[in-house]
């Protein structure tokens, strides 16, 4: 006897095109990135217009670099015949994973216009010196 499973038939694929919703909805309110290296630093810049850099908390723990927020705009205008009136709030959280080589006790940020530029300075090398040692008879 074959039994139907509750994960098969109608209901689930009514279901489906719901199941990564949640995902697709905190991309899309997820501020817009670009991440660039030069030869010294690392520098991910991120889209925040609107938002005041006191509802920014910006940390680095084990290598990645985490950006949340709270954005909280609201726009009104009005006339003698019409009224206008927009609202945008929601918090936000971007975390980026940093290369072995950057210094994490150096980092800097830095809002300006709406942009949030975060530089991470790369660590020094490690000197690679080689010693000749001497074998001695004995």
């Amino acid at each position: 006897m074959v039994e139907k499973s509750h994960t098969t038939g109608l209901w689930p694929s009514l279901y489906q095109p719901f199941q990564n919703m949640g995902t697709r909805l905190s991309e899309w309110l997820a501020p817009a990135a670009e991440a660039s290296k030069s030869e010294d630093a690392y520098t991910i810049a991120l889209e925040l217009p609107g938002v005041d850099e006191k509802d920014i908390d910006l940390s680095v723990d084990n290598g990645v670099v985490t950006v949340k927020g709270e954005k909280k705009m609201s726009r009104e205008e009005k006339s003698d015949s019409w009224y206008f009136s927009e609202r945008q709030y929601g918090s936000f959280s971007r975390s980026f994973r940093m290369p072995p080589d950057a210094d994490e006790s150096g980092v800097d940020a830095d809002l300006k216009d709406g942009v949030l530029t975060i530089t991470v300075p790369k660590a020094a090398p490690e000197s690679e010196t080689s010693k000749k040692v001497e074998i001695k008879r004995g």
